[in-house]
């Protein structure tokens, strides 16, 4: 065992993240242990969710914070190259949710659709400790495709259909209902917290297999909870009817067909932002068709949706450097001795543990004085902080010059402002699509929304790509000066959209929405919601 006196900061931030884990753990025993339906006033099932959700997000999210690195040292990839895969990479993540809740919602149910997914996911985690010999020419480079198609595919059958399991456990009228969501938020947040710790900690410093492989083993943990727990889901998730064997067959043969498809579009990045642009625009056509065909009001509930919608790209365009371009300059140009870079990767969850009550709180505060922003002046807000973030970041590293490490706090005021900003966008926005849809394209429009998170993935990755220059290496200097860029690109958007927010708020009709078109099932307010890590995910983020 090392000498106490000889640990450093990444030792200690490890060893606390895995005594809490098993902390966790305890609790999870006591709870699946007790013999009543419900704990601490909520039904048993939320928690058994609650656990296979942290366990799924523990895996994700500790592979995320090594990615760029094993792409960068491993595979041998330019920098510019592996934040163009990295982008790729978590677009399809986020597209195939769409695919993966239409199935269940038609055919499968969401347990059987979330038991699936976890026995990819957890095929694919584990594959990505096949490490082979390095280098782009080894042929073990396949089964490093093989894993993220795994994970891609996996992620579009679990992702949204645990949510949805959470809301079944719940009468629509149940007080309990927001509560629930927060609690299982809690959750993604922690795993995902422990997994960059613990994943990221054994990775960079012990092996890849070792940090890869403790992301499969989370991930088979999660599929173990959600096993052993369908006794306390109470019939959620079921397939909404009987289902012939022949049919189930061919939808999880269907999925093994998808890994083959991700396979190869996770090889062929351009091929993926041309399928992002023609679907992109094929489906703003089919809303905008749909909406002139409605009256007055919720045609331009539609217009106030597509707004909000079209500013997704840009925040997680700017946000998700945070896995790439921002993980490589912590890595290379900040003064973090010798913690492993991928452990800043956990901020971001914990500012949100931190800091979503509050969030909830103040909208409150605020709503009962009638001094509430609107749903865009929120998203102007996010924008605002995404921006000054960078800005924030690109001063303090100019402040000790070009030849100077930049000071470690200036990786943790980033992370603070882009976290507040998620949380004036991401729950925000689910809130808005699930209450100005109209029902019957309630899940077209929760789609279109994800959609638009993929679409800034893939954006994130062009931006990354930048910061190498012609080179495809990163540079202080150059990545310095696109964070300059896009940082007053947030500003001056989130300034147009402020100036445009009372347009916006009054297609929005909130004084005549109807009590059967707010849709809470995924969020009953707009006060509480799930943000990006995320996923993820109510995950979106996730980031």
């Amino acid at each position: 065992m090392k000498d106490m006196a000889l640990w450093n900061e990444g030792d200690w931030i490890a060893a606390i993240a895995f005594i809490v884990l098993v902390a966790f753990l305890a609790i999870g025993g006591l709870i699946a242990a007790s013999k009543k339906p419900e704990f601490a006033g909520h039904p048993k099932g939320l928690y058994m969710l609650f656990f296979a959700e942290m366990w799924e997000r523990f895996s994700f999210y500790g592979m995320r914070a090594l990615l760029i690195f094993y792409l960068t040292q491993h595979w041998l990839f330019s920098d510019g190259e592996s934040t163009v895969i990295y982008g790729a990479y978590g677009s399809l993540v986020y597209i195939t949710p769409v695919l993966g809740g239409w199935l269940a919602d038609r055919y499968l149910g969401q347990r059987k659709a979330v038991l699936f997914g976890g026995v990819l996911l957890t095929l694919g985690h584990l594959a990505m400790a096949v490490e082979g010999g390095g280098g782009q020419s080894d042929p073990a480079i396949n089964v490093f495709w093989l894993a993220l198609a795994l994970i891609i595919v996996g992620s579009g059958f679990l992702k949204a259909n645990i949510s949805v399991m959470v809301g079944q456990l719940y009468k629509l009228t149940d007080v309990r209902r927001d509560a629930a969501y927060t609690i299982f938020y809690m959750g993604i947040n922690a795993g995902a917290a422990f997994g960059v710790i613990l994943a990221g900690y054994l990775g960079q410093t012990i092996g890849w297999a070792y940090g890869f492989g403790l992301a499969g083993i989370g991930m088979l943990a999660g599929l173990v909870v959600f096993v052993i727990g369908k006794a306390a889901l109470l019939g959620a998730g079921e397939p909404p009817a009987l289902l012939a064997k022949g049919k189930e067959m061919a939808i999880y043969a269907s999925g093994i067909g998808a890994v083959a498809v991700m396979w190869l579009l996770i090889q062929y990045r351009e091929v993926v932002q041309t399928l992002l642009i023609v679907s992109g625009v094929a489906l703003l056509g089919w809303v905008l068709f749909q909406a002139f065909k409605l009256p007055k009001e919720p045609r331009e509930r539609i217009f106030a949706i597509l707004f909000l919608i079209a500013l997704n790209p840009l925040f997680w365009g700017l946000f998700e450097q945070a896995g790439g371009s921002l993980n490589l300059y912590t890595d290379r140009f900040v003064a973090i001795g010798d913690t492993p870079a991928s452990i800043f990767q956990s901020i971001n969850s914990i500012y949100i543990i931190l800091f979503a009550p509050v969030f909830a709180f103040l909208w409150q505060w605020l709503g009962k004085k009638g001094l509430e922003p609107s749903a865009p002046a929120k998203f102007a807000l996010a924008l605002f902080q995404v921006g000054a973030g960078f800005l924030v970041f690109v001063w303090g590293a100019n402040t000790v010059g070009a030849e100077v490490m930049t000071p470690v706090l200036f990786v943790f005021l980033i992370y603070l402002l882009h976290t507040t900003g998620e949380l004036c966008l991401s729950p925000v926005g689910l809130s808005a699509m699930n209450r100005l849809a109209p029902s019957f394209m309630a899940s077209l429009i929760m789609g279109a929304w994800f959609y638009m998170t993929a679409v800034g993935s893939f954006v994130a990755g062009k931006i990354g790509e930048a910061t190498g220059g012609e080179s495809g290496e990163m540079t202080k200097d150059a990545t310095l000066a696109i964070y300059t860029q896009i940082g007053w690109v947030g500003i001056a958007v989130g300034a147009v959209v402020l100036l445009l927010s009372p347009i916006v708020k009054k297609w929005m009709h909130l004084d005549t929405l109807a009590d059967d078109n707010v849709g809470d099932d995924l969020l009953g307010s707009e006060e509480v919601g799930e943000p990006q890590a995320a996923g993820m995910h109510p995950e979106t983020k996730p980031r």
